[in-house]
C-alpha cells in the first residue's frame, strides 16, 4: 500500500555499508523517476549512479548531514551509503528545473522503499568540490545527492509537541524521532 511506504520511507543517515545496491537495482529507481511527472514535459534531469566504495568515498566528503543532532556529524565508516544517485539538470534543455528534482528524488526513494532499502535526500553538497572530484562536466547543475543503501536505524513519527519543537532528534537507544505536525494543523480553510 502506498502509505505504507511513505512511512517507511524517512531520511536514513546511517546503513549497513557492506549491503550492496547493485546498479541494475540503482537503473531500476532512476527509471521510476524517468517516468515520473515533468514540467513541460522537458525531462531534463540526469543521473549519476555509484555503487562501488571508491567512488562513494569521494562523494561522501562533500556532504553534510543531519544539522539537527548537534552530537553527531557523519555517519561512521561501517554505516556510511552502499550507493549514490546524483540528480543533475542538464542546463542544455533548460535553466530551470523547477519541482522536477523533488518529484524524481521521491520517486527513487519510494522505490528503494519498496525493495527493502532506504536513503536520504541531500541538498547540503559542497557542489564545486563534488564536479572536480566526480569530473562533471559545467552544463549539468548538481541538485541533489541521494544517499541510499539498507537502514541501520529504526525511525519512529511522533506528533509535534506542545513546544512546537520539528527538530529530529535520536534517544540513548539510537532510534530517530521526527516530529510531523497533525493533519488538522496543515489542512486550511
Amino acid at each position: 500500500m502506498l502509505r505504507d511506504l511513505v512511512v517507511k520511507n524517512r531520511s536514513y543517515r546511517r546503513f549497513h555499508q557492506n549491503v550492496p545496491i547493485d546498479i541494475d537495482t540503482l537503473k531500476e529507481f532512476v527509471d521510476l523517476a524517468r517516468l515520473s511527472a515533468s514540467a513541460g514535459n522537458l525531462q531534463p534531469l540526469k543521473y549519476m549512479l555509484f555503487n562501488e566504495p571508491e567512488k562513494n568515498a569521494l562523494i561522501f566528503k562533500h556532504l553534510k548531514w543531519a544539522a539537527y543532532l548537534k552530537d553527531w556529524s557523519v555517519p561512521s565508516e561501517g554505516e556510511r551509503p552502499s550507493a549514490y544517485i546524483i540528480i543533475l539538470g542538464d542546463k542544455d534543455i533548460t535553466p530551470h528545473f523547477g519541482c522536477d528534482y523533488g518529484i524524481a528524488a521521491q520517486s527513487i526513494l519510494l522505490g528503494a522503499t519498496e525493495k527493502g532499502y532506504g536513503g536520504c535526500i541531500i541538498a547540503s553538497i559542497a557542489k564545486e568540490g563534488l564536479r572536480a572530484d566526480l569530473e562533471i562536466p559545467e552544463r549539468f547543475e548538481i541538485l541533489l545527492v541521494l544517499a541510499l543503501g539498507d537502514p541501520l536505524k529504526n525511525v519512529e513519527i511522533e506528533r509535534i509537541g506542545p513546544d512546537g519543537d520539528i527538530k529530529y532528534w535520536r534517544d540513548k537507544k539510537g532510534t530517530h524521532h521526527v516530529p510531523k505536525r497533525s493533519l488538522e494543523e496543515i489542512i486550511v480553510g
